[in-house]
């Protein structure tokens, strides 16, 4: 059980996770969220007398939990979830950040905001409806964002008598769909959000359920930050170059390890230009260091005068990423306004921006039942789909199945700087679209 206040030494030590909830409308996300921060004492005094205060007025004896989260006035007059909410609690064992998803079709792209750097998803089910379209939904755009961790939460028990048939059904169900979708680690949670039955607190009315609570679940399921076994990346932020007479010749390119280690004497590639030089030193916090890795903000220094910008990627000689004009990616679309082919916009990738062209939109894909529609012409809000996009410039992009940071790009209307959509390089669960989609359309998707 959490304490109001811990310790900073405490929470220094702890492990940080970051985690997603989905699901559909009315299916009791926020108040999951509300059980858990007011379950963990996580809810400061004035917090939770705002939510009773405002209970009160709707016409309820208890106080609303969900309201601990749909903070804006539309969500609460509707009772629905709009916007992306993130809220940060602690236990003695872990920090979190969470971010508490909509379930409305129409807000398919804020689910994609939240889930994107999350290491677990929460995806809720009512066990009277057990698995819909919008659960379907969501286990595939977790399985998309390469999310390691599902949870399906079974909610509103209570209102099926606590059966455990009806619980076992819906797991079943959801672990066969997400397994098929390559999704690694799946764990079912038969829960009242409500009543508070397995959120924090083991419950009474389950005695037949012997695996963890939910928070349980959170503060123990692994999660690796060790980045350092990835291939290593670090993208040019800023060149130091002070010019003074303390430092007349000092030259030292700055940025934060998007991946991997870097050591002092190691060759290296400064891409897309490909010239190569020597880590001459490492500066962390002002002390030379003879080695560094993600996510350290350093600098670094080369034994040779090359030219190095803002925007070009540093990486190992011996495995540095091949650079590229032409991109080819799923893209998740955000903007209200439509992506076409042959429209002008900006990518964006780590530091670098350049201008680029959408050369094509192959298909869009029906996350319903993952099927495809070839050659749709355009993406609209919330669709995902495969685009090839050229670029003005070459770009050093990993595959967004070997690094979430490095295979990450947005495109962005020049125009006026809006975000267009979110993509992630090179291809996403191909064998489970190879194997739902029809024969006759399988080489229209292009994975």
């Amino acid at each position: 059980m959490t304490t109001p206040t811990q310790p900073a030494e405490q929470l220094s030590t702890t492990t940080l996770l970051r985690f997603a909830t989905a699901g559909s409308v009315d299916d009791g996300k926020s108040t999951l969220v509300g059980r858990l921060l007011h379950d963990s004492k996580s809810v400061l005094t004035d917090q939770l007398e705002a939510v009773e205060d405002a209970s009160r007025k709707r016409g309820q004896e208890a106080p609303d939990l969900a309201l601990l989260t749909d903070g804006l006035r539309a969500e609460r007059e509707q009772g629905i979830t709009i916007d992306v909410a993130y809220r940060y609690f602690a236990t003695p064992r872990r920090r979190f950040i969470l971010a508490d998803t909509p379930g409305h079709v129409q807000y398919t792209r804020n689910m994609v905001t939240g889930a994107s750097t999350a290491e677990l998803a929460v995806v809720l089910v009512d066990a009277r409806n057990g698995v819909v379209e919008q659960t379907r939904r969501h286990a595939a755009v977790a399985a998309l964002l390469r999310v390691p961790h599902v949870v399906l939460a079974v909610n509103k028990m209570d209102l099926v008598d606590y059966a455990e048939p009806v619980f076992a059904a819906i797991a079943e169900e959801f672990t066969a769909y997400a397994a098929s979708l390559g999704v690694p680690e799946i764990t079912a949670i038969p829960i009242s959000a409500l009543a508070g039955d397995n959120v924090v607190e083991p419950s009474s009315h389950m005695d037949w359920y012997g695996g963890p609570t939910v928070l349980e679940h959170l503060e123990t399921v692994p999660v690796s930050h060790d980045l350092t076994g990835c291939h290593a990346r670090f993208p040019v932020q800023y060149v130091i170059r002070p010019q003074t007479a303390e430092h007349p010749d000092y030259r030292g390119y700055a940025g934060q390890i998007a991946a991997g280690v870097f050591r002092t004497g190691e060759p290296v590639t400064v891409l897309p230009s490909g010239r190569t030089s020597t880590i001459a030193g490492i500066d962390l916090l002002g002390n030379s260091v003879d080695i560094a890795w993600a996510p350290q903000s350093v600098t670094i220094r080369l034994t040779d005068d090359v030219d190095v910008s803002r925007g070009d990627l540093i990486a190992p000689s011996d495995d540095a990423p091949a650079v590229t004009q032409d991109v080819e990616a799923t893209v998740c679309h955000v903007a209200d306004r439509p992506l076409t082919i042959g429209q002008r916009v900006l990518i964006k990738h780590t530091t670098r921006t350049v201008k680029a062209i959408v050369k094509d939109i192959p298909s869009r894909l029906t996350l319903d039942d993952l099927s495809q529609h070839p050659a749709p012409g355009q993406l609209v809000a919330n669709d995902i789909g495969r685009v090839v996009v050229r670029t003005a410039e070459p770009l050093a992009l990993d595959a967004y199945a070997d690094s979430r940071r490095t295979g990450s790009f947005l495109l962005i209307d020049p125009a006026d700087g809006t975000t267009l959509s979110a993509g992630m390089a090179g291809a996403s669960f191909a064998a489970v679209v190879r194997a739902a989609a029809p024969a006759d359309d399988e080489a229209e998707w292009d994975f």
